[in-house]
Formats: structure tokens, sequence, C-alpha cells
């Protein structure tokens, strides 16, 4: 018998073990390039909406399609091995009704064979939570600033910063647990507030923007890598790969007006006359 090497995914439990132990690290990803470099670093990646900007090139997530989602999510499947993978439910695929949602998301895990959903609201969502979750269908929540609603909230702006605010997220935070949430992010939240819910709440908590204190954290990647300009206070930029990219492609332009590229030993000869 061959012994098996195969390596094991990450589980819900695996993670949500993680609370009181280490942080739970964490990035987006929308490729199988990408998902195959991340991999061996992280304990989840989410497949975001986020896509919807940073690859598509729209103005918000609230461009993107179901189908879409479950396209990149299957290629970040595909790039990875042991990191647990989440869709995130696209903006209309989720809030019409219960029933949708269930629709919508169980198409999502059995065309895709990832591990969970992730959702945007709080008390308002934690009826439909609990109807997925009942019928097996794990679930990531997401309170503070929601960036499918991000029209209805004023802008890309931090949340808990008043009073009223403050209650509210945490109405929000202790609604989505009692639902059955396995975890939530905690996005553009004030850090205090931060700090209070993931003291409070017993799932894990996965911030951006928000507090170290979290269970875990969460970026774009591409934010994080650099790719683009970005002026949010929230990202640490590990490395700057658009310069990188923008020098190389330079340099590949000068080198064929120069006729340097192709050079000889990027061409093919005639084999000679046996």
């Amino acid at each position: 018998m061959y012994a098996d090497n195969k390596i094991r995914r990450n589980t819900i439990r695996d993670i949500t073990k993680l609370k009181n132990d280490r942080p739970v690290v964490s990035l987006t990803a929308y490729t199988a390039p990408m998902a195959t470099a991340l991999d061996p670093h992280v304990d989840f990646l989410l497949v975001g909406d986020s896509l919807a900007m940073v690859l598509y090139g729209m103005e918000s997530t609230i461009g993107v399609s179901l189908d879409t989602m479950i396209e990149h999510t299957k290629a970040v499947m595909r790039g990875s091995q042991k990191a647990l993978v989440i869709l995130d439910m696209p903006f209309g695929s989720f809030e019409q009704s219960k029933e949708q949602a269930f629709q919508n998301a169980s198409r999502a895990l059995r065309e895709t064979g990832c591990a969970a959903v992730k959702l945007e609201g709080g008390i308002a969502m934690a009826d439909t939570i609990k109807f997925l979750v009942e019928r097996n269908i794990p679930v990531m929540a997401h309170i503070g600033l929601r960036p499918q609603a991000v029209h209805v909230m004023g802008g890309y702006r931090t949340q808990g910063k008043n009073q009223e605010e403050r209650g509210q997220m945490i109405e929000d935070a202790y609604a989505i647990q009692k639902a059955g949430a396995f975890s939530v992010v905690l996005e553009g939240v004030a850090e205090p507030l931060a700090v209070e819910i993931t003291e409070k709440l017993d799932i894990i908590t996965i911030g951006i923007g928000a507090s170290a204190d979290c269970d875990g954290q969460i970026l774009v990647v591409e934010d994080m890598l650099g790719y683009f300009p970005s002026n949010a206070k929230f990202v640490k930029r590990y490395a700057e790969v658009g310069q990188t990219i923008d020098s190389a492609i330079k340099q590949y332009s000068d080198d064929v007006k120069a006729r340097i590229f192709p050079g000889n030993e990027h061409t093919y000869a005639l084999k000679p006359k046996s």
C-alpha cells in the first residue's frame, strides 16, 4: 500500500478551535495561481465579492453575480489544498427570502466544493442565517462597514464611533451568534468596539480595519501586496508589486522597440541538414 500524502484541508472546527489559542490568518483569493501561493500560509481563503473592483474594474461590489463568484471559487478550490475556502454571497443573492438564500448558498457549496458562505448583515439577516445553518450550510457573517450597503450607509466610513452605532452593532453581533454563524467579519469598526465584541462573543471574529485583538485578520491580498494605489488606513503594504510590474513592462516595451527582445536565446534555429 502506498502512503496517502494528500494534504488535509482545514475544517470549520479547525478554525473555531483557534479562538483563545492563536490568531486566525486569512486573505482573499480569486484565482488558482494566487490560491496556490497563499495556501501554505493561511487558515482560510475568502473568495470575496471585492473581486468586482479588483479584477473587473467595477466601482463597487454590487455588480458581481453569483455565477461569477462560483467560477472564481472553483478556481480557488483547484489552486488550494490546505486552506478552508469561503464564498462571499454577492448582492441580491440572499436578501429576498430565506428560501432564496438557501437555494443560492446550497448551489454555491454544491458546485464549488467550498466549506461555507459569507453574507453581510446583522439582526436583519439573523433568521436567514438560522435557516441556512439548520439546513447544513455553514455561515460566516459580516457586520460593521458593509460594502454591499455602502449607498445606504453614507459611504465607506468607520462604524461604531458613537453610542447609537455601538449599541446596534453589539445587538447585531449577539443576533448572528445566536442564529448559528460560526464566525463574523468586523469591517471598519472602531477599535474599542471591535475588542469588546471579540471579548463578548464565543464565535471567531475576523478583523479588517478593526483591531489586532480580533480573533483573526483578513485583507484583500492585492491591497497588501501593493498591486494598486491605496489610501485605506487599515492596509499595511507588505510589498509594492504594482511598481515591480510597471518596471518590468516598461523594460519589455523598451526591449521590443529596440529589437533587443527576442534575442538569439529566445528564438529557434533551423536544424542543420544531415
